[in-house]
């Protein structure tokens, strides 16, 4: 009976000690893990602050290129307007002629139609 208990008492030691590597192993892999996603989501921080800082130089080295176009588009509607209005006033005359035409082309089509 002693001898039976002697080497249960072992076995369960060495099961113990196995036990305890076990659990180092896994607390080491997911510790490194962890280290390891840690690191990557610093790695994209700084990516994303990289991208944002070039992203925010870029509009301003392009901001009194956009200053200069938007002014240059606003004189150029302004030189344009007496030419639109211009255009405008001798258009709109053939305008009523071709509504006047079409009017009188519909009315004759009404009266050529039998009535029912």
């Amino acid at each position: 009976c002693v001898c039976v208990c002697v080497c249960v008492c072992v076995c369960v030691c060495v099961s113990g000690a196995e036990a305890r590597t076990l659990v180092k192993r896994d607390m080491s892999a997911s510790l490194s893990a962890a280290t390891q996603d840690m690191v990557e989501k610093v790695k994209a921080l700084e990516m994303t602050q990289t991208a944002q800082t070039y992203v925010e130089g870029g509009k301003e080295q392009f901001q009194p290129l956009v200053d200069k176009v938007q002014a240059e588009a606003l004189k150029l509607q302004e030189q344009m307007k007496p030419l639109t209005d211009s255009l405008s006033a001798q258009v709109q005359p053939l305008g009523e002629v071709m509504e006047k035409f079409f009017q009188q082309m519909v009315d004759q089509t009404k009266a050529l139609i039998p009535a029912q």
